[in-house]
């Protein structure tokens, strides 16, 4: 016996404040709360119904089966929390531009989270939602709702959410992606974080800052302050990536184009360009800007990236289905 199918898309985001480190590991409950952006070029549509046939379930991505430790993981506790006793199919498409080496565990988890929910009947409204997608990455919880959307720390599962801060954004304000690597990282942020978090003498100073940068990065997006927005980014990013330089044994995530990125972005800035970088974990740097500056931005990164390798993206919705019985 089938169940009836359903697909959803969801869109990745970029957080502007990071969380860097996990309170519960198997819950992915954050040390720290955190606020992203949803954009709107990079999504993923996944379908999903439940059959009673199956003896595991399959997962085939970008029409291609896979395994996913991750998808398994979640689909077990999807089972717990529905009653579905049944295996499930799910075919799960991202559309993120060739080789381009972003993080696509936001969108995937938050349009799973959507269609396996409704593939088992269950109708959840968006904190709910939230709180599931959270199970299968931490990102995605943010990436159920569009625009600037916040992820509460909270201190359990029922407490651990997403919640939508400034969903459409009417101002000016994009983000430019420059792929520098779609390699697999060495080390895992999961790993980078349980590192960091074990060994950096800086880390209590991070939770202690990333609340302060979270405030003041919530005040500027409501004065629409696109360059407070961008200065607090960037240096939330920085501090970031100095936990890593910090802990035992030290990492990078960096490559040596991502601070010919980074210098870029400087020297247009002090020319008055005003634009300004963040990095999650990995070497893939993204510019915010405004729509007036982009065309000088990709002249400056042209002679040293290919166009395929410059993707410009805006603000982009929440998750939503696209198909249903």
């Amino acid at each position: 016996m089938q169940s009836p199918k359903y697909t959803a898309r969801a869109h990745t985001n970029i957080a502007l404040i990071k969380y860097w480190g996990k309170l519960d590991q198997d819950l992915i409950i954050p040390m720290n709360s955190s606020l992203s952006l949803t954009l709107d070029k990079f999504y993923t549509d996944t379908s999903v119904f439940f059959d009673s046939t199956l003896k595991q379930d399959i997962f085939r991505l970008n029409n291609k089966e896979s395994s996913s430790l991750k998808v398994t993981h979640f689909m077990k506790v999807l089972r717990e929390k529905t009653g579905e006793t049944r295996f499930a199919m799910i075919n799960s498409e991202n559309h993120v531009p060739s080789a381009a080496g972003l993080a696509s565990s936001a969108s995937a988890f938050a349009a799973l989270a959507l269609a396996a929910s409704r593939a088992a009947g269950l109708v959840l409204d968006s904190r709910s939602l939230s709180r599931l997608a959270r199970r299968g990455s931490g990102s995605a919880t943010r990436s159920i709702y569009g625009g600037f959307v916040e992820w509460q720390q909270g201190s359990d599962d029922a407490t651990s959410y997403a919640v939508p801060f400034e969903e459409n954004v009417a101002w000016d304000l994009s983000m430019i992606a420059v792929v520098i690597s779609a390699k697999q990282k060495k080390i895992s942020s999961s790993v980078g974080m349980q590192r960091v978090v074990a060994t950096s003498p800086y880390y209590s100073a991070w939770r202690k800052t990333a609340a302060q940068d979270l405030a003041a990065m919530k005040k500027a997006i409501k004065k629409r302050d696109f360059r407070q927005v961008g200065t607090i980014a960037e240096e939330n990013a920085m501090k970031m990536h100095a936990l890593n330089a910090s802990a035992h044994p030290h990492f990078s995530y960096f490559e040596p184009a991502s601070l010919q990125v980074m210098k870029i972005v400087a020297d247009l800035r002090s020319n008055g360009i005003f634009c300004y970088y963040t990095l999650d974990a990995g070497p893939n740097v993204k510019i915010i800007c405004q729509n007036k500056d982009i065309q000088t931005i990709l002249a400056a990164l042209a002679p040293s990236f290919s166009q395929e390798r410059l993707v410009v993206a805006g603000p982009g919705p929440g998750v939503k289905l696209i198909d249903k019985p």
